[in-house]
Protein backbone atom coordinates (compact mmCIF):
# COMPACT_ATOMS: atom_id res chain seq x y z
CA UNK A 1 0.00 0.00 0.00
CA UNK A 2 1.16 3.22 -0.86
CA UNK A 3 0.27 5.24 2.46
CA UNK A 4 1.94 9.20 2.23
CA UNK A 5 4.07 8.55 -0.33
CA UNK A 6 6.08 5.42 1.25
CA UNK A 7 5.34 1.93 0.68
CA UNK A 8 4.32 0.90 3.84
CA UNK A 9 2.66 -2.59 5.47
CA UNK A 10 -0.66 -2.07 6.00
CA UNK A 11 -2.22 -2.33 9.92
CA UNK A 12 -5.75 -2.58 9.64
CA UNK A 13 -7.50 -3.14 13.89
CA UNK A 14 -10.53 -5.15 14.52
CA UNK A 15 -11.89 -2.31 16.58
CA UNK A 16 -14.83 -4.27 17.43
CA UNK A 17 -12.44 -6.67 19.69
CA UNK A 18 -10.56 -3.88 21.10
CA UNK A 19 -13.56 -3.03 22.59
CA UNK A 20 -14.55 -6.15 23.98
CA UNK A 21 -11.53 -6.09 25.80
CA UNK A 22 -12.62 -5.64 28.99
CA UNK A 23 -10.40 -7.41 30.93
CA UNK A 24 -7.19 -6.37 29.72
CA UNK A 25 -8.27 -2.37 30.25
CA UNK A 26 -9.08 -3.10 33.66
CA UNK A 27 -5.99 -4.37 34.57
CA UNK A 28 -4.12 -1.86 32.49
CA UNK A 29 -6.02 0.88 34.12
CA UNK A 30 -5.45 -0.04 37.47
CA UNK A 31 -1.39 -0.85 36.68
CA UNK A 32 -1.63 2.84 35.77
CA UNK A 33 -2.97 4.35 38.63
CA UNK A 34 -0.68 2.48 41.43
CA UNK A 35 2.66 2.80 39.00
CA UNK A 36 1.93 6.69 37.92
CA UNK A 37 0.96 7.43 41.93
CA UNK A 38 4.16 5.65 42.99
CA UNK A 39 5.99 7.47 40.24
CA UNK A 40 4.83 11.04 41.54
CA UNK A 41 6.05 10.46 44.61
CA UNK A 42 9.39 8.62 44.04
CA UNK A 43 10.50 11.38 41.54
CA UNK A 44 8.93 14.23 43.46
CA UNK A 45 12.76 15.71 44.48
CA UNK A 46 13.37 15.29 40.56
CA UNK A 47 10.33 18.07 39.73
CA UNK A 48 11.52 20.40 42.59
CA UNK A 49 14.88 20.41 41.05
CA UNK A 50 13.89 20.40 37.23
CA UNK A 51 11.22 23.66 38.54
CA UNK A 52 14.12 25.37 39.95
CA UNK A 53 16.19 24.84 36.85
CA UNK A 54 13.85 26.06 34.48
CA UNK A 55 12.52 29.03 36.97
CA UNK A 56 16.50 30.23 36.87
CA UNK A 57 16.75 29.88 33.27
CA UNK A 58 14.13 31.81 32.12
CA UNK A 59 12.16 33.49 34.82
CA UNK A 60 9.32 34.99 32.91
CA UNK A 61 8.02 31.58 31.76
CA UNK A 62 5.72 29.15 33.64
CA UNK A 63 7.31 25.88 35.18
CA UNK A 64 4.71 23.72 33.58
CA UNK A 65 3.24 23.69 29.98
CA UNK A 66 0.08 22.86 29.42
CA UNK A 67 -1.18 22.23 25.64
CA UNK A 68 -4.53 21.06 24.43
CA UNK A 69 -4.29 17.07 22.66
CA UNK A 70 -6.80 14.71 21.17
CA UNK A 71 -7.11 11.39 22.81
CA UNK A 72 -9.36 7.79 22.79
CA UNK A 73 -12.14 8.86 20.01
CA UNK A 74 -10.53 12.17 19.53
CA UNK A 75 -11.90 13.51 22.56
CA UNK A 76 -9.62 16.95 23.31
CA UNK A 77 -8.24 17.19 26.90
CA UNK A 78 -5.20 19.32 28.75
CA UNK A 79 -1.97 17.23 28.68
CA UNK A 80 1.08 18.58 31.24
CA UNK A 81 4.73 19.13 30.62
CA UNK A 82 7.73 20.17 32.12
CA UNK A 83 8.41 23.77 29.73
CA UNK A 84 11.07 23.14 27.89
CA UNK A 85 10.67 26.44 25.50
CA UNK A 86 10.48 30.05 25.39
CA UNK A 87 6.88 31.47 26.49
CA UNK A 88 6.04 32.51 23.20
CA UNK A 89 6.56 29.08 21.51
CA UNK A 90 3.37 28.23 19.76
CA UNK A 91 3.06 32.28 18.57
CA UNK A 92 6.62 31.53 17.19
CA UNK A 93 6.18 28.07 15.56
CA UNK A 94 4.08 29.85 12.86
CA UNK A 95 7.02 31.23 11.30
CA UNK A 96 8.54 27.45 11.44
CA UNK A 97 6.68 25.54 9.83
CA UNK A 98 8.50 25.50 6.79
CA UNK A 99 11.58 24.72 8.71
CA UNK A 100 9.83 21.15 9.66
CA UNK A 101 12.22 18.29 9.23
CA UNK A 102 9.52 15.33 9.72
CA UNK A 103 7.02 14.55 6.97
CA UNK A 104 3.35 14.16 7.34
CA UNK A 105 0.71 15.78 10.23
CA UNK A 106 3.82 16.99 12.58
CA UNK A 107 6.22 19.16 13.76
CA UNK A 108 9.92 18.46 14.73
CA UNK A 109 12.91 20.34 14.56
CA UNK A 110 16.45 19.04 15.79
CA UNK A 111 17.88 22.80 16.46
CA UNK A 112 14.17 24.51 17.63
CA UNK A 113 15.13 28.01 18.30
CA UNK A 114 12.33 28.21 20.74
CA UNK A 115 13.90 25.25 23.12
CA UNK A 116 15.49 26.87 26.08
CA UNK A 117 19.30 25.71 27.67
CA UNK A 118 17.56 23.74 30.32
CA UNK A 119 14.40 22.77 27.31
CA UNK A 120 17.50 20.46 25.49
CA UNK A 121 18.74 18.50 28.44
CA UNK A 122 15.30 17.70 30.02
CA UNK A 123 14.29 16.84 26.41
CA UNK A 124 17.27 14.63 25.12
CA UNK A 125 16.37 12.23 28.48
CA UNK A 126 12.53 12.85 27.99
CA UNK A 127 12.23 14.35 31.67
CA UNK A 128 10.16 16.96 30.11
CA UNK A 129 7.27 14.26 29.66
CA UNK A 130 6.98 13.31 33.46
CA UNK A 131 4.45 15.89 34.45
CA UNK A 132 2.33 13.27 32.01
CA UNK A 133 1.56 11.08 35.27
CA UNK A 134 -0.96 13.56 36.10
CA UNK A 135 -2.74 12.84 32.74
CA UNK A 136 -1.86 9.43 34.09
CA UNK A 137 -3.92 9.52 37.43
CA UNK A 138 -6.49 11.39 35.94
CA UNK A 139 -7.25 8.93 32.77
CA UNK A 140 -7.15 11.15 30.02
CA UNK A 141 -3.61 9.32 29.29
CA UNK A 142 -2.21 5.46 30.09
CA UNK A 143 1.30 4.85 30.50
CA UNK A 144 1.50 2.92 27.27
CA UNK A 145 -0.27 4.39 23.85
CA UNK A 146 0.30 6.15 21.17
CA UNK A 147 1.61 9.83 21.50
CA UNK A 148 -1.31 12.55 21.75
CA UNK A 149 -1.85 14.46 18.54
CA UNK A 150 -2.53 18.07 18.22
CA UNK A 151 -5.89 18.97 16.63
CA UNK A 152 -4.19 20.54 13.92
CA UNK A 153 -2.28 17.35 12.84
CA UNK A 154 -5.56 15.05 13.32
CA UNK A 155 -7.44 17.40 10.76
CA UNK A 156 -4.76 15.48 8.28
CA UNK A 157 -5.27 12.48 8.95
CA UNK A 158 -6.33 9.61 7.20
CA UNK A 159 -8.83 7.23 8.05
CA UNK A 160 -6.45 4.95 8.21
CA UNK A 161 -3.92 7.35 10.28
CA UNK A 162 -7.21 8.00 12.60
CA UNK A 163 -7.42 4.19 13.96
CA UNK A 164 -4.16 5.31 16.68
CA UNK A 165 -6.75 7.08 18.33
CA UNK A 166 -8.62 4.08 19.14
CA UNK A 167 -7.38 3.78 22.35
CA UNK A 168 -5.83 6.26 24.87
CA UNK A 169 -2.76 7.85 24.32
CA UNK A 170 0.41 7.26 26.45
CA UNK A 171 3.66 8.84 27.78
CA UNK A 172 5.21 6.30 25.95
CA UNK A 173 4.98 3.60 23.12
CA UNK A 174 6.43 1.30 20.59
CA UNK A 175 7.36 4.65 18.44
CA UNK A 176 8.90 6.32 21.64
CA UNK A 177 10.73 3.73 22.47
CA UNK A 178 12.71 2.65 19.52
CA UNK A 179 12.91 4.67 16.55
CA UNK A 180 11.14 8.02 18.08
CA UNK A 181 12.15 11.38 16.02
CA UNK A 182 14.41 9.28 13.48
CA UNK A 183 11.28 8.08 11.31
CA UNK A 184 8.70 10.22 9.10
CA UNK A 185 4.96 10.58 10.26
CA UNK A 186 3.67 7.16 8.40
CA UNK A 187 6.19 4.91 9.81
CA UNK A 188 5.27 6.31 13.16
CA UNK A 189 1.31 5.33 12.40
CA UNK A 190 2.54 2.11 11.18
CA UNK A 191 4.14 1.25 14.59
CA UNK A 192 1.36 2.80 16.70
CA UNK A 193 -0.85 0.62 15.09
CA UNK A 194 1.51 -2.13 15.58
CA UNK A 195 0.99 -1.70 19.10
CA UNK A 196 -2.66 -1.10 18.77
CA UNK A 197 -3.47 -4.75 17.34
CA UNK A 198 -0.89 -6.39 19.63
CA UNK A 199 -1.70 -4.31 22.75
CA UNK A 200 -1.58 -6.75 25.82
CA UNK A 201 -0.14 -6.26 29.67
CA UNK A 202 3.08 -8.39 28.67
CA UNK A 203 3.55 -6.45 25.66
CA UNK A 204 2.90 -3.13 27.96
CA UNK A 205 5.34 -3.96 30.11
CA UNK A 206 8.28 -4.31 27.41
CA UNK A 207 7.84 -1.14 26.20
CA UNK A 208 8.21 0.39 29.52
CA UNK A 209 11.16 -1.85 29.76
CA UNK A 210 12.38 -0.21 26.48
CA UNK A 211 11.37 3.20 27.68
CA UNK A 212 13.56 2.80 30.87
CA UNK A 213 16.85 1.50 28.69
CA UNK A 214 16.08 5.21 26.28
CA UNK A 215 16.20 6.92 29.32
CA UNK A 216 19.35 5.97 30.77
CA UNK A 217 20.99 6.34 26.65
CA UNK A 218 19.24 8.45 24.93
CA UNK A 219 17.92 7.73 21.08
CA UNK A 220 16.55 10.44 18.64
CA UNK A 221 15.13 12.43 21.17
CA UNK A 222 14.94 16.73 20.43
Amino acid sequence: MEHGGNSLETVIIDQMRIQRRYGYRFVKRGFDILASLMGLILLSPLFLIVAIAIKVDDPRGKVFYSQIRLGRGERPFKMFKFRSMVSNADKLMVQLTEENEVSGAMFKMREDPRVTRVGRIIRKYSIDELPQLINVVIGSMSLVGPRPPLPQEVSEYTEYDKQRLLIKPGCTGLWQATVRNGVGFDEMVRLDLIYVKRQSSLYDLWILLLTVKIILKPNNAY
